[in-house]
């Protein structure tokens, strides 16, 4: 565990010369303030950085703005991407009137969570091992406006660039749609540049576990890191982003995590490995199904129940349910397979009993990882609290089951404005323990809204060649 002391002996050292302080938004980005080094003294740890909250989207109004920044100082690391030497350090958003942790703030509300866990004497950690999906382009471009719209993608790598005339020659080497799973460079074109995003990751203190070319043509990506401590796990997922970001970047290239950028090809999902545990004891490993304990089967119904509040902030976009559609490998079925990629949750092989654990498939890359990792976790425990059986498990290829059969299962949600619907509804595992607070769901619903009302609102360019002949 890091001190103060440690952060600014680290920024002596390493003749540091300004200290990025960084948070989270409600939507999920990462917002940063920087000051001089020389100005970074212990009374920052101590006081905290004081910002203007209310221009934070779907944070609080501007009679009540003023908000301290408190820096984690288990949470610092040296940013490879700067010109000048930057400490980056995350921190909690704190209510100076209380000095307690904002209720909206995400990383305030997962630190609830992780608190809530231990209070309930049910387990001690909560590990989460995310695998965000991305996309790296040559290029995009998209317009929005009342003349029209319309959105491209630009890719050497992609299956519409074979006619293309490029700069030295069409070298003629890309996989095909679906077909990027995952064959050798010169096919697979963004090795080198995920090994650079992988070594800035190292240098930020997040162990990288594999990296490869996912199933979608046109640039689609994995990079497998280490589990962790919730909090400590979305911390970490945020340092990814903006890896992968300032990396495509600096190779004159764009990385999206937008679930579906690309029609009739694969989307990106997050699928989310979890597991809790108490004193020193995996409580997911048992002589269960797939090696499961009581405790798992009863952490999947409470995922399974309450799915559909989930999605709203697992797949927090309208995008989000353009992935979630038959044919593309996408979670579809609310059920739970040991060999099934189909089913929403799946139980990874694995030898050893510790590490047994659920993955969560449904959720996707734009999920707020603080959020996601504290509902999932909120569902989890109430599944466990309640005793809530998941059912049967289904082995067979949920894409190819009978209409009768078919009919038993059910699906997430198929809209943002559906899952929000279900959040409104099915809130109550959320707030217990005061993790999430009432007023917190309201504030992201409205927020969300907003998203699902301008979109209602935009035509679409494939509403011309459905209706303007008409």
């Amino acid at each position: 565990m890091a001190t103060p002391a440690d952060v600014l002996k680290l920024i002596k050292d390493k003749e540091v010369k300004f200290v990025d302080l960084r948070f989270t938004d409600t939507r999920g980005k990462e917002q940063h303030v920087s000051v001089p080094s020389k100005v970074f003294t212990m009374d920052k740890f101590e006081s905290g950085h004081a910002f203007d909250g209310s221009s934070i989207a779907g944070w609080k109004g501007i009679q009540a703005s003023d908000m301290l920044l408190m820096p984690d100082a288990n949470a610092a690391y040296i940013d490879p991407f700067m010109d000048e030497t930057t400490l980056n350090i995350t921190c909690d958003v704190i209510e100076p009137s209380d000095g307690k942790g904002y209720e909206r703030d995400p990383r305030s509300l997962a630190k609830r969570a992780d608190a809530y866990l231990k209070s309930t004497g049910i387990g001690d950690v909560a590990y989460f091992g995310p695998e965000p999906e991305f996309f790296i382009f040559d290029a995009v471009e998209w317009s929005v406006d009342m003349s029209g719209s319309y959105c491209k993608i630009f890719s050497s790598e992609a299956p519409w660039s074979s006619a293309e005339k490029f700069e030295g020659g069409n070298m003629g080497h890309r996989p095909p749609v679906k077909g990027g799973y995952f064959p050798v460079p010169p096919v697979d074109s963004l090795q080198d540049i995920r090994s650079a995003m992988c070594l800035a990751l190292e240098q930020m203190g997040v162990e990288v576990e594999v990296h490869h070319h996912e199933v979608a043509a046109a640039g689609q990506n994995e990079i497998g890191t280490k589990f962790a401590p919730l909090v400590q796990r979305a911390d970490w997922l945020q340092i990814l982003k903006y890896a992968v970001h300032n990396t495509a970047h600096a190779y004159g290239k764009t990385a999206t995590f937008m679930p579906k950028p690309i029609v009739g090809d694969n989307g990106s999902g997050m699928h989310c490995h979890q597991s809790v545990w108490k004193d020193g004891k995996n409580l997911f490993a048992g002589d269960g199904y797939s090696g499961l304990s009581d405790f798992a089967l009863y952490y999947i119904g409470g995922v399974i129940k309450h799915a559909k509040a989930l999605n709203a902030i697992t797949n927090p976009g309208t995008n989000s349910y353009k992935r979630l559609v038959p044919g593309f490998e996408a979670p579809i079925n609310l059920a739970y397979s040991a060999r099934n990629r189909s089913a929403a949750i799946r139980i990874p092989y694995v030898a050893n009993p510790k590490g047994r654990r659920i993955e969560v498939r449904f959720p996707d890359p734009t999920a707020n990882p603080y959020l996601a990792f504290a509902a999932m976790l909120m569902a989890g425990l109430d599944g466990v609290q309640n005793k809530i059986h998941p059912g049967d498990p289904v082995d067979k290829n949920l894409y190819d089951l009978e209409p009768e059969e078919a009919a038993k299962v059910p699906h997430p949600c198929a809209s943002l404005d559906e899952a929000l619907d279900h959040l409104d509804k099915d809130r109550e595992f959320l707030t217990k323990g005061g993790v999430f607070t009432n007023d917190m769901l309201d504030a992201y619903i409205g927020l969300k809204m907003e998203e699902v009302t301008r979109f209602r609102m935009t035509t679409h360019p494939v509403e011309y060649e459905m209706y303007y002949s008409l």
